[in-house]
């Protein structure tokens, strides 16, 4: 996982293709579908804010963060120019106390996989179940392991990984494969994961 320089100097330089300017559509279908959502929200890994001040225009009380500073200036200047109220916060997921907890959803787009094998994403699991209420969702969209590709791209997880991370703290929802875009392609296969935290974990 990229450190917090690594993380600013993509901002700051502006390279992001996966920074589209438009809320995740995997997110907007989910929220349609789940008209019983209502309350607070999260979103792990914010970065320009497009989702977060999107989610917070349907009537949310949304906060997003992220580990880049750089990112998140640039989310706070977004949503004062839409006139949207979000509250936004420069953090690492995996070490810091999130404030506003319990969330009845949260939202991630690529930030799971990305937390440095099998110990990281147990904790980045366990963080986000202590982030939920009771029966809470997660969205997670996760590289897919799946479809090979050459070259660099983003990490990837097989279904079987996936599942052994996420239990005994979630239980999946929904699993199935999906394309994400991005500003100059279609980024390689992840998957699109819908959890919700178990009762007895609570």
């Amino acid at each position: 996982m990229r450190d917090k320089k690594e993380w600013d100097k993509r901002y700051d330089q502006d390279d992001l293709p996966w920074d589209t300017g438009y809320p995740d559509a995997h997110l907007m279908a989910v929220l349609e579908r789940w008209p019983r959502i209502d309350g607070k929200v999260l979103e792990v890994g914010c970065g320009t804010g497009t989702s977060s001040i999107w989610m917070a225009q349907q009537g949310f009380r949304v906060t997003g963060m992220d580990i880049s500073t750089s990112a998140i200036g640039i989310a706070e200047a977004r949503a004062a120019e839409k006139g949207v109220a979000c509250r936004f916060t420069a953090a690492d997921f995996l070490n810091c106390r999130v404030d506003d907890a319990p969330f009845v959803f949260a939202f991630d787009r690529g930030c799971f996989h990305s937390t440095g094998g099998q110990e990281g994403r147990a904790a980045f699991v366990q963080q986000m179940a202590s982030c939920l209420g009771s029966e809470g969702l997660w969205l997670s969209l996760i590289g897919n392991s799946d479809q090979i590709v050459e070259g660099k791209g983003p990490p990837r997880l097989s279904a079987a990984e996936l599942t052994a991370s996420v239990e005994p703290f979630f239980e999946i929802l929904q699993l199935e494969s999906c394309l994400l875009e991005s500003r100059t392609q279609v980024l390689p296969r992840f998957w699109q994961c819908l959890m919700r935290v178990r009762k007895e974990v609570r």
